[in-house]
């Protein structure tokens, strides 16, 4: 359900290396137009979690979020950690263009 790539693994033992390796927690952020998107944070396990090891990390998501998401795959590019999922989640939030966000073209 949670697969980290060998190149995310080795970035967290990195992010780790003399610190206590804390729980990740996989959860939805805010995406501006986008709509919301997967982000992962240092949390503990709480009730209706899933935890899934991998190597020495334990990674926590909700179950709904799990059941909603599908297979999510960390990995590290090179502005950071990315985080994908097979189903589409969150969906844009409907920004539109004369808000001022720019869509391109023609007002």
């Amino acid at each position: 359900m949670i697969t980290a790539t060998d190149t995310a693994i080795n970035e967290l033992i990195s992010h780790f290396d003399g610190k206590d390796v804390q729980p990740i927690r996989i959860h939805l952020v805010d995406g501006g137009c986008s709509g919301k998107k997967l982000s992962m944070s240092m949390d503990e396990a709480r009730d209706g979690d899933k935890a899934i090891e991998q190597d020495v990390f334990t990674f926590v998501i909700h179950e709904e979020l799990a059941d909603a998401a599908g297979e999510v795959t960390i990995d590290m590019g090179d502005y950071g950690f990315s985080i994908a999922s097979e189903k589409e989640i969150g969906g844009g939030s409907g920004c539109n263009c004369a808000s001022g966000g720019g869509c391109g073209g023609r007002r």
